[in-house]
C-alpha cells in the first residue's frame, strides 16, 4: 500500500501529525527553500545535483541545515522506501524557525502526465506578472513563490497547462514550474540565467545531452515572438522531464508538431532516466 511519508525535524510522522508553527519566520516571511525531484524504482533522479543546489541556496539565504548532505541523502532514501510506491514525488524543504532551521522531507506516489501529453504537447499563456531579473530571489528555489503560484493559477483558470513568465525587460524568463527551450535551424535556444530564471537540474541535463549529440545551445535574451516563430519548443523540470510545448496564447508553434530534436532529447533523457510513460519514447 502506498502512503504519503513525512520526515519532520528528526522523526517520521503521519501526514496528520505534520505541523509547523504559524509563527515560524519561514511561514510568516517565506524564508525557506525546497527541492522537488522524482524517484523511480527507488532511484532518486539527480539527487546529488539537487542537494548541491540546496546547499548553495541555503548559504545565500542564511539557512544552516541541521543535517549534512550525506545525512539528507540517506533520509531521502528511507523516506522513499517507506512510501512504498514505484514512482515517487519527493520534496526536501528547509526553512527558518525560532530554534534554527527546520527540515522536512515528503514522499508520495507520483502520477505522471498521460503519454498523450508528450505526444500532443502542453498549452501555455503569457503571465501578466513579471520576474525582476535582478531580484535577489531570482535563480533561487525559495518558498516565497507568489509570482509562480498566481501565474499558474491564472493559467489553469483559463484552461492552459502552464504560464510563461517574462522578466521586467520583456524577455522570456521561465514557466511557473519549468525552464523553457525552443528550436531553430538545428540549434537549441534558452533564456540565459541573467534573465532571472532558475538554474534547473533538467535544464542542465539537456545541456549535457546536447553536447554529447553535438547540438548547439545558445543562451540569451529572447522574446515570445522568437518562441512562436520557432520550429518547436519544450519545457523541462525534474518531474515531467522534457515536455513539448505546442501552443502559446492559443497560437500554434510549428503547427503543433513535436520537432524531431525534441523527440531525440526525450529519447536520450529516457535512457538516462528510465520511467513509466510510453510517451517519453514518442
Amino acid at each position: 500500500m502506498h502512503k504519503e511519508t513525512v520526515f519532520l525535524n528528526g522523526k517520521f510522522i503521519s501526514t496528520q501529525e505534520a505541523r509547523v508553527s504559524a509563527l515560524s519566520p519561514g511561514f510568516l516571511y517565506g524564508w525557506g527553500l525546497f527541492e522537488t525531484m522524482r524517484s523511480y524504482d527507488r532511484n532518486i533522479v539527480y539527487l546529488g545535483r539537487h542537494l548541491e543546489r540546496l546547499k548553495k541556496s541555503a548559504k545565500l539565504l542564511g539557512l544552516v541545515s541541521p543535517y549534512s548532505l550525506s545525512r539528507i541523502k540517506s533520509l531521502a532514501a528511507v523516506t522513499v522506501k517507506r512510501c512504498g510506491a514505484k514512482d515517487v514525488y519527493l520534496r526536501i524543504t528547509l526553512w527558518g524557525s525560532a530554534s534554527g532551521t527546520g527540515c522536512m522531507i515528503i514522499a508520495k506516489e507520483y502520477l505522471p502526465p498521460k503519454p498523450e501529453k508528450y505526444k500532443r504537447g502542453l498549452s501555455a499563456c503569457i503571465s501578466p506578472l513579471r520576474q525582476a531579473q535582478d531580484h535577489f530571489f531570482a535563480r533561487i528555489k525559495t518558498s516565497s513563490r507568489i509570482l509562480y503560484e498566481l501565474s499558474y493559477r491564472l493559467a489553469k483558470n483559463n484552461n492552459f497547462d502552464e504560464a510563461l513568465i517574462l522578466n521586467n525587460r520583456g524577455y522570456i524568463c521561465e514557466a511557473s514550474r519549468s525552464n523553457i527551450f525552443f528550436i531553430k535551424s538545428g540549434s537549441l535556444f534558452t533564456p540565459a540565467l541573467k534573465c532571472g530564471c532558475l538554474p534547473g537540474i533538467t535544464r542542465r541535463v539537456v545541456f549535457d545531452i546536447a553536447r554529447r549529440c553535438v547540438i548547439p545551445v545558445e543562451e540569451g535574451n529572447f522574446t515570445a515572438e522568437d518562441l512562436l516563430k520557432s520550429e518547436g519548443a519544450f519545457f523541462t523540470n525534474s518531474l515531467i522531464g522534457i515536455m513539448p510545448l505546442s501552443k502559446l496564447d492559443n497560437r500554434p508553434i510549428n503547427n503543433c508538431r513535436v520537432h524531431r530534436l525534441t523527440r531525440l532529447l526525450i529519447q536520450q533523457y529516457a535512457r538516462l532516466y528510465p520511467c513509466s510513460q510510453a510517451g517519453f519514447l514518442l
